[in-house]
């Protein structure tokens, strides 16, 4: 009996019968929490996001990805042991933010691209925050101070990177994608210019594709809008969710707690409600980091944790996304968090150099 309550189907089912109960009990807290996440989603995910997701669908059809694929082969192999195709979701997930990386990883290995292992290596480190909800909602908006920006950047992208480098040695038994292939044509590929080998392969991957442009265009928009439904669905869950678990005092709980622990090191008490939201959501988390703590090196350092980590929101959205796919969680969870930690001791480190 024991066992069975302890399952993690019987204790999500539990959870989730918990919420429900919750929402009976707080109706009006229930609308107001769904109506602030829509409104966050409408104003500024699905702005934010959809042009890239649309973008993204086109570059796949036309061929781009092989194009830079083929062109950045050499550098993506010996560094991160992904095949040159990886880098356009590595460009394209660090400019447009999570979890466009995760889309793009999805795409790939339903394209039989990337196999399971390149595709957890590709998410563990391409699910970061956007340039301008960094430098714009972040530096900026949260804490009012734009000379952040560099150092919460490098932190963030850096430790990104390290992730990344470190990745390499994940399931090192699995084959790259390609390999085969480019052994076999190895003394051909020798002959020919690294350019021309790109522009080769984009015109037959856009062969291959044989989509009319006006079919291209249908099919990207229809997909990036059933894509951005999802995310809204889940922004809409997760703020509703935390408002539930506040109100139970559960929040409170755990930032007391936090709190207490924060005060042994010598840290403001106050910073401890960053992190707490930040477990959960990301935009939260970043605000409550950029309050007037006094601490700013410290609520720095924090705001690169929450960044680095994305919220349980994020991770949700990253799950569904590859769902169809044989990529597994845990892998990510494990970077996320490793991310976080190795973003927020190089705020410390770059603090002297770019701290304001």
């Amino acid at each position: 009996m024991l066992r069975i309550m302890t399952h993690p189907a019987t204790l999500t089912g539990l959870g989730a019968l918990s919420i429900v109960l919750l929402m009976a009990f707080f109706p009006a807290s229930t609308l107001e929490s769904s109506l602030r996440g829509l409104s966050i989603w409408w104003q500024v995910l699905f702005p934010a996001l959809f042009p890239f997701f649309v973008i993204s669908e086109l570059l796949l059809g036309f061929g781009i990805v092989h194009f830079f694929g083929k062109l950045l082969d050499p550098f993506m192999r010996p560094l991160f042991r992904l095949p040159g195709i990886g880098s356009f979701v590595v460009a394209m997930g660090y400019v447009s933010g999570y979890p466009v990386g995760a889309r793009l990883t999805a795409q790939l290995w339903e394209q039989k691209l990337v196999n399971r292992a390149e595709g957890e290596r590709l998410v563990a480190f391409t699910t970061t925050s956007d340039p301008i909800f960094l430098i714009g909602a972040v530096s900026v908006g949260f804490f009012h101070n734009a000379s952040l920006a560099p150092v919460l950047a490098a932190a963030h992208y850096g430790g990104a990177l390290v992730i990344g480098f470190l990745m390499r040695y994940h399931d090192r038994r699995a084959p790259i994608s390609g390999m085969l292939v480019e052994t076999s044509h190895a003394a051909k590929s020798r002959q020919r210019s690294r350019i021309g080998q790109a522009i080769k392969a984009m015109h037959e991957a856009r062969l291959l594709d044989g989509r009319s442009l006006g079919k291209l265009l249908q099919d990207a928009i229809q997909s990036a809008l059933r894509l951005m439904i999802v995310v809204g669905g889940l922004v809409v869950f997760f703020s509703v969710v935390m408002e539930m678990l506040t109100k139970t005092g559960l929040i409170e709980a755990l930032a007391q707690a936090l709190r207490q622990l924060f005060r042994t090191f010598g840290l403001p008490g106050r910073l401890a409600d960053a992190p707490i939201f930040g477990l959960f959501e990301v935009t939260l988390g970043a605000r409550e980091a950029g309050g007037d703590h006094g601490a700013l090196m410290h609520q720095t350092a924090l705001a690169a944790w929450i960044l680095s980590w994305g919220g349980l929101s994020v991770h949700a959205q990253v799950i569904s996304l590859l769902s169809r796919t044989d990529i597994r969680y845990r892998p990510l969870f494990l970077s996320r968090l490793a991310h976080a930690f190795i973003a927020m001791l190089l705020v410390y480190v770059l603090w002297g150099w770019l701290g304001p």
